[in-house]
């Protein structure tokens, strides 16, 4: 199976030095590395109309013209693993992923991810980026998710979550009684001594998240938290960065802390609760065909249910 596409764009002037490989890694972020440097020694990339060497130091302004067959990656195999599927047209998908299943193949999770299964569900899909993917949730959080069904779907998707108009919304415990909402406004990039973690730095990317508190619960609360960035872990690292880490988290939430006077069903529910209690509860954007706004709302799974209610008889 094979699919014709044309990209194009301009280099940024702020790559200006960079190599060809390098600088195309940003201008097209849905393909990878390695595809793009196959694409330049195959002589598929234009500089300005003509072939370049993958080592060419850019200066920024030239234009890109791609003219490619994308072809499946025989890397990523499709496999059954059941999804809960919200919604389905010949463009999108919108699933409601489970805590604990990987988004994409990586290091340490080489298959039984989210892209094996799209693939096992709609073997079209493998000659999109990532399976049509277009954004992310860690391992451990649940919720709502979009997939592309198709080139133009994907383009419209990529854009709107570049222009900041895909509205995801969350559910998060936390542990702190907080007294009010309000925006956390703090670049995130990785953490200078830990290359695993994220953290709030000055040389970080902008990342803004807006909360707002549901519920007081005990000595943690249950808040609302609305994406203006999609940093890594942005969430995580926030809540933490204004010392209201969510509960379960096994980065950024630090030990285990149980509340003074906990009961015994409590005290078991913190402990058995080894994840971040995060979950995307609600998805709204335009849709790529349409152009109506559309939206989707899923319920937190049973473990996040189970622990919220447990928390309620401690008031």
């Amino acid at each position: 199976m094979q699919k014709q596409v044309h990209l194009t764009g301009i280099i940024p002037r702020e790559a200006s030095g960079a190599r060809l490989d390098q600088a195309l890694v940003g201008l097209f972020p849905d393909y990878s590395r390695s595809r793009l440097q196959q694409w330049i020694r195959a002589g598929r990339v234009l500089l300005n109309g003509q072939p370049t060497e993958q080592k060419y130091r850019v200066s920024g302004g030239e234009r890109v013209d791609v003219e490619v067959k994308l072809e499946p990656d025989p890397k990523v195999q499709a496999q059954d693993i059941p999804l809960e599927i919200c919604f389905e047209d010949d463009h999108l998908l919108v699933v409601n992923k489970p805590a604990g299943l990987v988004v994409h193949p990586a290091a340490g999770n080489p298959d039984g991810t989210l892209q094996n299964a799209l693939l096992h569900l709609d073997p079209g899909l493998a000659v999109l980026p990532r399976a049509g993917i277009v954004h992310r949730l860690d391992k451990h959080t649940s919720g709502l998710m979009v997939v592309a069904r198709s080139l133009p779907a994907h383009r419209a998707l990529v854009e709107q979550l570049q222009q900041r108009s895909v509205h995801r919304e969350y559910l998060a415990l936390v542990q702190s009684r907080l007294t009010a909402g309000g925006t956390i406004d703090a670049p995130i990039g990785r953490h200078p001594r830990d290359r695993l973690r994220m953290a709030v730095v000055a040389s970080g990317k902008p990342a803004i998240s807006h909360y707002r508190v549901l519920e007081r619960l005990a000595t943690y609360s249950l808040v609302q938290v609305r994406l203006e960035t999609g940093r890594t872990h942005q969430i995580r690292v926030h809540m933490a960065h204004i010392h209201c880490p969510l509960v379960g988290d096994p980065v950024y939430g630090g030990r285990l802390r149980l509340p003074r006077g906990a009961s015994t069903a409590l005290r078991a529910a913190l402990m058995a609760f080894r994840r971040q209690a995060l979950h995307a509860r609600r998805l709204e954007l335009i849709h790529p065909a349409s152009g109506d706004k559309v939206g989707w709302e899923v319920e937190p799974p049973d473990d996040f249910s189970r622990l919220l209610e447990i928390l309620r008889t401690e008031e």
